[in-house]
């Protein structure tokens, strides 16, 4: 299954947006996603086997539970496979960007805009007699 495939599917989306900081109960991922999908256990067993068995998360067993976490090979494949596409997006993403600190610079109060950003110079040290 393609990388993009796998990602297609919102429930598994959600399953990799609630492991992405570090691992995560099989039995608190399916309490989540049951709840906001209303699907079953098994139904979320199966997404966590697509997500698995495509490269997306890790699963470690501790004691009786099973902990899943992202695995970094899933959204990797997928971002190689959306690099050739971000030129569609960087150029128009680094113009906002400039447009919003235009922004911010017409609406600071003119004190600050007028003020010299350089540090100001000491004086020279008095000089001593001998």
């Amino acid at each position: 299954m393609h990388a993009l495939d796998v990602l297609g599917d919102p429930v598994r989306r959600r399953i990799l947006e609630l492991v992405i900081d570090g691992e995560e109960p099989a039995g608190a991922i399916a309490d989540a996603i049951s709840q906001q999908f209303g699907i079953s256990q098994p139904a979320v067993s199966q997404h966590l086997r697509v997500l698995r068995e495509n490269g997306f998360v890790t699963v470690r067993p501790e004691g009786t539970r099973r902990l899943y976490a992202v695995d970094p090979r899933g959204p990797q494949q997928a971002s190689e496979w959306l690099t050739p596409f971000e030129r569609f997006w960087r150029g128009p993403l680094a113009a906002l960007g400039t447009e919003l600190a235009r922004g911010k610079r017409q609406r600071r109060p003119a004190a600050e805009q007028t003020s010299d950003p350089r540090p100001i110079a000491d004086p020279e040290p008095p000089k001593s007699k001998e």
